[in-house]
């Protein structure tokens, strides 16, 4: 358990945690794109979503923009180098190197609402990005077996014994032993990691595995990670019909560049093989049950740059796009942190480039096609960006980086209450991507105008776009979010908005309450009041 989180549990079945040699993943639930920006790409696609809302849970949105350390020399392993086993004696899952893409239903699509993803239909871009915020949540069970105490009540009350320590059964006195044996060549492990000893990293891994190992050692050392715990969950289980294997759930907990930062959680499954030694460690498998699905460094190789407030990776064939993404992050960040409204800003914003591969792999994958960009949450108080680098032009970035960075910033780790509050919280982050601009010149007024005047039945919380929406219609609905809290800015001030948006999204006030309280005005006037505004402005 983290920040109060419950976190899913993978469990020793095999449906939810097959282990491979780390190259296959799994779709997984969560978060919702948002369109923005124009895209090269055909009109419906225009935009991109970002991330779905539901019941808390990140949502699209589309835009012109691309849904969501310094690197070492590292050599690369190729995706499907070494053995994957089977869990208990299945095969291997094929690993075609790309993950299909998930349906979503979410938020834009539900995913968890711990995020949010939009999609703006502003410039006719092929593909709009949508930002997407998905509350990753990770599990952690901890089984143990617990001692029990026998007391015999004699016929003389004084006399009591001392109670009998049960003695364990041999299978489970086998499972603590290499359950203590596991825990060492972890903690060695992780000491290897922070201290940059690639070979004491791979030291505790049979030679097969080490291709995998030796890729993820590179990707985490690129991104400067700065904290590595390994902590196994409960005791190792035999691996069917392999004899002197074990597979051990472990939970790491990691951070990037800030060593004091509040970790982030991932529930892997490991295999290891008994030596006669130390056992050694055969396989590891994606996160794909967790539902922030497979991060990045999982599975591709990566390249990084850093700056002052941000990070910034991607695969070695985008290496050339990372001066202009760093720079374009830099300049967003500082929008970004002026809406931090329940604390400081993140310590670092996390951004990932991904090309298509990656797009259909990083975080589960199976977007809504209007997608650009999205955040998801991945615990710890921390959200990464992932842009997707077909959906994206030069002149959608700074815009996009602006919402997604602003969800970053503004979001509980836990998420948004749901499809009520979408247009709220996608229309701070596109009020901070349009960055002070005019009303005049916001680019998806005309996508706003075909909404309200196409049958929007004039409900605020009634704009959340489905995956399958057309990209004017997600333009549309990102407009009229924009447009609502434009107006509630004009009136009452960005302080006193980010005020309300923190009872509505943190505290999780009714906006009725939220309303009252802290603008000193009923909700179904300004309701009323926000919609007059927007019939007004695209008419």
């Amino acid at each position: 358990m983290t920040d109060g989180h419950d976190e899913p549990r993978l469990t020793d079945g095999v449906d939810e945690s097959r282990l491979t040699d780390g190259h296959e993943s799994r779709p997984v639930d969560g978060d919702e794109s948002r369109p923005t920006g124009r895209v090269d790409q055909p009109r419906p696609t225009d935009r991109v979503d970002e991330s779905r809302p539901a019941d808390g849970m990140d949502e699209p949105r589309p835009v012109d923009e691309a849904r969501r350390a310094d690197g070492m020399d590292e050599p690369r392993a190729a995706d499907g180098d070494g053995p994957r086993p089977a869990d208990g004696g299945e095969q291997p899952w094929p690993a075609d190197g790309v993950d299909e893409p998930r349906p979503t239903g979410g938020v834009d699509q539900p995913r968890p609402t711990a995020g949010v993803g939009e999609a703006r239909s502003r410039r006719r871009w092929p593909l709009w990005a949508a930002v997407a915020v998905v509350l990753a949540i990770v599990g952690c069970g901890v089984p143990a077996a617990l001692l029990a105490g026998l007391v015999d009540h004699t016929a003389e009350p004084a006399t009591v014994d001392r109670p009998a320590t049960r003695t364990p059964d041999p299978a489970t006195a086998a499972a603590r032993r290499v359950g203590d044996q596991l825990s060492a060549q972890l903690a060695r492990q992780a000491d290897a990691l922070l201290g940059g000893d690639r070979r004491g990293f791979l030291a505790v891994a049979d030679p097969a595995s080490r291709a995998d190992l030796n890729r993820r050692f590179a990707a985490l050392r690129a991104l400067r990670v700065t904290v590595w715990r390994a902590e196994p969950s409960g005791l190792p289980t035999p691996v069917a019909g392999q004899a002197g294997q074990w597979r051990q759930l472990v939970t790491f907990r990691y951070c990037f560049l800030v060593p004091d930062c509040a970790p982030s959680p991932v529930l892997i499954g490991t295999r290891w093989r008994e030596t006669g030694g130390a056992p050694l460690l055969v396989a590891v498998e994606e996160s794909r049950s967790a539902q922030a699905g497979v991060r990045p460094w999982e599975v591709s190789d990566l390249v990084v740059a850093v700056g002052p407030r941000t990070m910034v990776a991607t695969t070695p064939a985008l290496r050339g796009k990372l001066p202009g993404l760093l720079a374009e992050a830099e300049a967003a960040a500082t929008v970004a942190d002026r809406y931090a409204v329940a604390g400081p800003p993140p310590d670092r914003y996390r951004i990932f480039y991904a090309g298509g591969p990656e797009w259909r792999r990083w975080y589960g994958g199976g977007r809504p096609k209007w997608t650009a960009g999205y955040a998801v949450t991945v615990g710890g108080g921390h959200h990464e960006v992932v842009l997707n680098a077909d959906g994206l032009t030069a002149t959608a970035t700074g815009e996009l980086l602006r919402h997604e960075l602003t969800h970053a910033a503004s979001l509980p780790a836990r998420g948004y209450p749901g499809k009520q509050t979408w247009w709220l919280v996608e229309g701070l982050a596109e009020y901070a991507g349009a960055d002070g601009a005019p009303v005049s010149r916001y680019e998806g007024l005309d996508e706003a105008g075909q909404l309200v005047g196409g049958g929007w039945n004039g409900r605020l919380d009634a704009l959340t776009p489905a995956d399958a929406a057309p990209a004017d219609r997600v333009g549309g609905s990102y407009g009229v979010g924009y447009l609502a809290v434009r107006h509630l800015v004009d009136r009452y001030g960005e302080q006193q908005v980010l005020d309300f948006f923190r009872a509505v999204v943190h505290d999780r006030r009714s906006l009725d309450d939220a309303s009252e309280q802290v603008l000193g005005d009923p909700w179904t006037a300004l309701h009323d009041e926000c919609v007059a505004y927007v019939r007004a402005t695209v008419r």
